[in-house]
């Protein structure tokens, strides 16, 4: 684990910075959390959280360029895709299967991100197929003699794939621009990770391809920016990958259709509530003499007024039409646009 006695000014990070930080962390959990309630109210079909995990996915997200670099996010990353561009509004649609989502037109799952404008591989339903497509986009970079990286998530679960193993290892034989960041969350649906992993970490299995493996809190953005920054450094100086373990607490059940009450105690997540990082984010920049009372309303009022317009406007949005379901699936015997 990374030192927890860190600060923004030593990393370079301004007042707007961390602010904006706690703001895209603030709107991905204000999101899922309206996304859970349509979801009982039988609106949407489905969520999986990013609840507990928005401190690690924003502070990697702010140390990559968002101008030039590709991500290829997991499924419960919100917090990074809305750094890169993906609005409020589209992820709403996105969860009520609405012809404008972005990701698929509707096809696919909420949580298979995938939007071309914006450098955002689209995901998969099978877990880690992401890690190869993030080395083989970094090669591509390469050969191209482009000037990009390429950063990919996952969970600790999904780092015992076979897909994680071969990405990870084509990255660190050709060195390739890549940072791979697994967010330990402790539970693997309902295995929990010592019945995971037979090494102490995720990031113990670093040296095996080639690469430096790193620890860190993953409930503190600072930390995890520094990190990232620093893996960012490292790739493109051409020095080759970097594995980034990030270690959260997932705060809800793995999914809309999960009991986790069946695999967890109460203690168990009282005591992951208890270390909730926009709470502790909050704190710190409050100690830090950031954030006072009124601009804490501000900014809830401000993200809880983008959340509201969001469902309401893909809550009232069309469907996709019957004869479209074959679009962007096969090419047209026409030849015209697909």
């Amino acid at each position: 684990m990374q030192d927890v006695q860190i600060k923004h000014e030593d990393l370079g990070l301004s007042t707007e910075d961390v602010l904006a930080m706690f703001e895209t962390m603030l709107m991905a959990r204000r999101l899922d959390e309206r996304m859970w309630l349509l979801n009982r109210s039988g609106k949407i079909p489905f969520v999986i959280s990013c609840q507990g995990q928005e401190a690690a996915q924003v502070g990697a997200a702010f140390a990559l360029n968002k101008d030039i670099d590709y991500i290829a996010p997991y499924y419960r990353d919100m917090g990074v895709v809305l750094h890169f561009g993906m609005t409020p509004k589209e992820l709403m649609l996105s969860a009520f299967a609405k012809a404008e989502d972005p990701n698929s037109g509707g096809r696919q799952m909420p949580g298979h991100f995938g939007q071309k404008k914006n450098r955002i591989l689209t995901g998969s339903s099978p877990v880690t197929t992401q890690v190869p497509h993030a080395v083989g986009v970094a090669l591509a970079g390469r050969l191209q003699k482009e000037d990009f990286i390429t950063f990919v998530t996952l969970g600790e679960g999904s780092s015992n794939q076979g897909d994680f193993h071969e990405g990870a290892n084509f990255a660190g034989v050709h060195k390739l621009p890549v940072i791979i960041m697994v967010e330990n969350n402790q539970y693997a649906i309902s295995v929990p990770v010592e019945r995971q992993l037979g090494c102490a970490k995720v990031s113990d299995r670093g040296i095996g391809y080639g690469m430096p493996g790193v620890t860190v809190d993953g409930k503190c953005p600072l930390q995890v920016y520094k990190v990232v920054k620093e893996a960012a450094e490292r790739a493109r100086s051409g020095a080759g990958p970097s594995l980034i373990e990030t270690v959260t607490f997932r705060l809800t059940a793995h999914s809309s259709d999960d009991d986790d009450r069946q695999y967890r105690t109460a203690e168990d997540i009282a005591e992951g509530k208890a270390k909730d990082p926009i709470v502790s984010f909050e704190k710190y920049l409050q100690d830090a003499g950031i954030m006072t009372e009124s601009l804490r309303k501000e900014i809830e009022e401000r993200v809880m007024a983008e959340v509201n317009e969001a469902t309401d406007y893909a809550e009232a949005a069309p469907y996709a039409q019957p004869e479209d379901a074959m679009k962007y699936v096969y090419a047209p015997v026409d030849g015209g646009d697909v």
